[in-house]
């Protein structure tokens, strides 16, 4: 027997998604094995393509440090003293995990040739899952839903930065070499601050072009290419899926089009603000709502609730519609640094930016941390979350979204009064930066116990790393393009 048949990870229905894969791998040389690292990256290994079948049976080697590593690639953790990793059952010494890829996930790459790919997830040499994998984090949280009967719904809108690669020379010097290295030397696509004007989009198109066809030739629901407010930033929308597919479509999304055009001389960061000294913050906006076993909306609702005006959430909002965004009010805090997750993100928190700055909601307001967009009746009525940067790990980003609105549907919250003042100063305020977004998660008991207190001790130890190290920086500039500019 295999070893996943061994550890009971095969049935039948893998069985033939294997044979259905081994079909489509004739003529490859390579297959890349992809995982999504804490931080959102993808990494893994690359087999000659007649060792597909042998990994598909029996997994491929992982060091367990790939897990405890924070954003500069330093391992957080002491894993060679005794003791290191005594709150991480079944880690230590450096030793391996099995990745188990999924022959349902296997893409033939559109910019390299002869080469397919597939996502792969950590499980123990015993066959139980790394649970505090990201991925395995949202399926914990997407079965909180499903025992309800419902299920998540997503669409994406992603703005991000592309650059023309003007040298490389400091990143590939040998004598330059340094941990995290420097980043290339760019120039920019278009300048900026002429919102959707078809010249910029005309200037950028050669770019976007690669950003389109990559997307599509995935199979990613692609619906819409736009040239930013900032310099040099652009955006793209994705259709609505189900909340597992969007995470993997964008986690397959960045990893795929930064390798594409770095191939034809382009330089992708997804990292929320560029360090340049004129530039504009990139924003992920995910839209979300939730469906019963029918789909069927249930944030929709036919009418308006009695009594209720503009500003009230069941103007629009079923109750449990209202429930739902009020728990991520009543959580936002601490779901923060799940949503902006590095340093550098926190400077997005400024007034009139269309970010936001407080703990607010809107109706179809686009300075407050929630938009509420939905008439009665509208079968697309959902929350946008305009509160997460675009580097964030999107299993992270869902998974805190659905705790949090869980919370507030089994505690029945009600949502205050809509904002039409999001950048008050005497609202509620989003924390400033990482350190205090780690403490107000801690401070967030039913966040912590929905997310599993090991895993909350896990993730914030990686995170305290690299806002200590970003403290102690003397450039904090250099330190954002080392750490974010050319590695997210």
């Amino acid at each position: 027997m295999t070893w996943a048949e061994c550890t009971g990870l095969h049935d039948d229905a893998r069985r033939q998604a294997i044979a259905q894969v081994l079909k489509q791998a004739q003529g490859l040389e390579l297959v890349r094995i992809g995982w999504c690292d804490t931080h959102g990256v993808v990494r893994g290994k690359t087999l000659v393509a007649s060792a597909l079948e042998r990994a598909l049976h029996e997994g491929v080697g992982m060091v367990s440090t790939l897990m405890l590593k924070d954003t500069s690639d330093r391992t957080a953790f002491k894993v060679f003293e005794p003791g290191g990793t005594a709150s991480l059952p079944g880690f230590g010494q450096a030793n391996n995990f099995l990745l188990l890829p999924d022959p349902q996930s296997f893409q033939r790459l559109p910019w390299t040739e002869s080469t397919g790919w597939l996502r792969a997830q950590p499980f123990f040499p015993d066959g139980r899952p790394v649970t505090l994998d990201t991925r395995s984090v949202l399926q914990q949280a997407l079965a909180r839903l499903e025992r309800q009967g419902w299920s998540m719904r997503c669409g994406l809108e992603v703005e991000f930065h592309i650059y023309k690669i003007d040298s490389t020379d400091a990143q590939l010097d040998p004598e330059l070499a340094d941990w995290p290295g420097d980043a290339p030397q760019v120039r920019m696509l278009h300048p900026g601050y002429n919102l959707l004007t078809e010249a910029w989009f005309d200037m950028a198109e050669p770019a976007l072009r690669i950003v389109q066809r990559t997307a599509q030739a995935l199979g990613l629901p692609l619906l819409s290419l736009e040239a930013e407010m900032g310099p040099s930033q652009v955006e793209a929308v994705f259709d609505v899926t189900d909340a597992l597919t969007a995470a993997d479509n964008m986690v397959l999304f960045r990893n795929a089009v930064k390798q594409a055009l770095r191939r034809a001389g382009y330089h992708a960061t997804f990292m929320c603000r560029p360090p340049f000294p004129h530039i504009m913050s990139s924003g992920w906006h995910l839209h979300q709502s939730l469906v019963d076993a029918n789909g069927h909306n249930l944030f929709s609702r036919a009418t308006p609730a009695p009594d209720s005006g503009a500003l009230d959430a069941g103007w629009s909002l079923s109750d449990l519609g209202e429930h739902y965004l009020a728990g991520l009010l009543a959580h936002a805090r601490g779901m923060t640094v799940f949503c902006t997750p590095t340093t550098n993100g926190f400077e997005r928190f400024r007034p009139n930016a269309l970010a936001p700055q407080s703990v607010l909601w809107g109706r179809d307001n686009r300075g407050a941390m929630l938009r509420v967009i939905g008439e009665c009746g509208d079968a697309g009525t959902r929350i946008e979350n305009r509160l997460g940067e675009s580097g964030a790990n999107p299993y992270l980003y869902m998974a805190s979204q659905i705790h949090a609105g869980l919370d507030g549907i089994e505690q029945q919250l009600r949502a205050p009064a809509a904002t039409q003042d999001p950048y008050h100063p005497n609202a509620q305020r989003l924390p400033t930066q990482l350190d205090e977004a780690l403490q107000a998660l801690a401070e967030d008991t039913p966040l912590v116990n929905a997310l599993g207190a090991d895993f909350v001790s896990y993730y914030s130890t990686l995170k305290h790393a690299e806002a200590q190290r970003f403290a102690q920086a003397t450039d904090k500039t250099a330190f954002h393009r080392r750490e974010y500019f050319g590695r997210i």
